[in-house]
């Protein structure tokens, strides 16, 4: 049977605070696993704004209705509106989540900081960045996160030799077909292993080819059928968790049928034999309905013979 891990980023906090009670009883109702990984500092989706000069980003605004999903007072925060900590005002929310039983990790400390900048910083920053996130995760759940996953799959080498540094175990920062060990061009490993994201978002689909909140999930349900390959499956709280929420329970319900298994990160990563996962590079490229470069799974590295 195959298995679709389900990852959940969190990225505001109006998302941390009603879209994830909605998704944990949703996914509590249909017996699935999930991995939640939280956005755990400022709340600046305001500064967003300064992505309208990015490639390709209109079109997304346009098609994926912004202001419907996050909501104005988001929009303004980190602007006209301070960004408030999620982090502190919603502790209990995430508690909620792991007492529930589902696996919780490290998204970022700061989503906006860190999508927009994280390829222009060095390797300093990107350190502080991701311990600030880790010290949060630790005052929450009393414990070190062993996951992350990167905001908008913005990720690289140096994002990759933090996570070593901070413990992380499992990751899912990048785009691509399947797990991978992340290497330098030298072949020397730089991270812990990939669980990279393999199926298309939502966000990604709705607005293209004629593809609608009413169709969407027939798509994507097309994609899985009669596979037994496992597949990591993204969604935002802000989306599924609020006015997407019954096309993931169509999904949910679809995947169920076809007999796939609904899983964690952590359950994915416990049924490979990290030994014999194939190295891989890092590497920067488009994904079809996303605007920027994204971290994805690069070309695979053999030894020289």
């Amino acid at each position: 049977m195959a298995r679709i891990a389900l990852k959940i980023d969190v990225d505001t906090l109006r998302g941390t605070r009603e879209g994830v009670p909605r998704l944990q009883a949703l996914l509590q109702r249909a017996g699935a696993g999930a991995t939640f990984l939280f956005s755990l500092g400022p709340d600046h989706t305001g500064r967003a704004i300064l992505r309208v000069f990015r490639p390709g980003f209109l079109s997304k605004v346009a098609r994926t209705s912004v202001v419907e999903h996050y909501g104005v007072r988001t929009l303004l925060y980190g602007s006209l509106l301070p960004g408030p900590d999620i982090g502190q005002r919603e502790a209990s929310t995430l508690r909620a989540v792991r007492d529930a039983g589902f696996e919780v990790g490290v998204h970022c400390w700061d989503h906006i900081d860190w999508q927009d900048h994280l390829t222009q910083r060095d390797a300093a920053w990107t350190l502080r960045q991701m311990a600030r996130a880790v010290e949060r995760h630790t005052q929450i759940f009393g414990s070190a996160p062993r996951l992350h996953g990167a905001a908008g799959w913005q990720f690289n080498a140096a994002a990759a030799q933090a996570e070593t540094t901070l413990g992380i175990e499992l990751a899912s920062d990048t785009r691509g077909e399947g797990p991978f060990i992340p290497v330098a061009d030298d072949g020397r490993v730089i991270g812990p292993p990939q669980f990279p994201t393999t199926l298309p978002t939502l966000d990604e689909l709705i607005g293209i080819d004629g593809l609608d909140a009413q169709n969407v999930h027939a798509h994507l349900l097309g994609l899985t059928a009669g596979s037994d390959r496992d597949q990591v499956y993204t969604l935002h709280a802000e989306l599924e968790g609020m006015k997407l929420m019954p096309v993931f329970e169509r999904l949910l319900q679809g995947w169920q049928a076809q007999g796939h298994q609904l899983v964690t990160l952590g359950d994915l990563a416990a049924a490979v034999d990290r030994s014999a996962l194939p190295r891989h590079r890092l590497q920067q490229d488009e994904v079809a309905g996303r605007s920027g470069l994204l971290a994805v799974q690069g070309a695979a590295w053999t030894p020289a013979v």
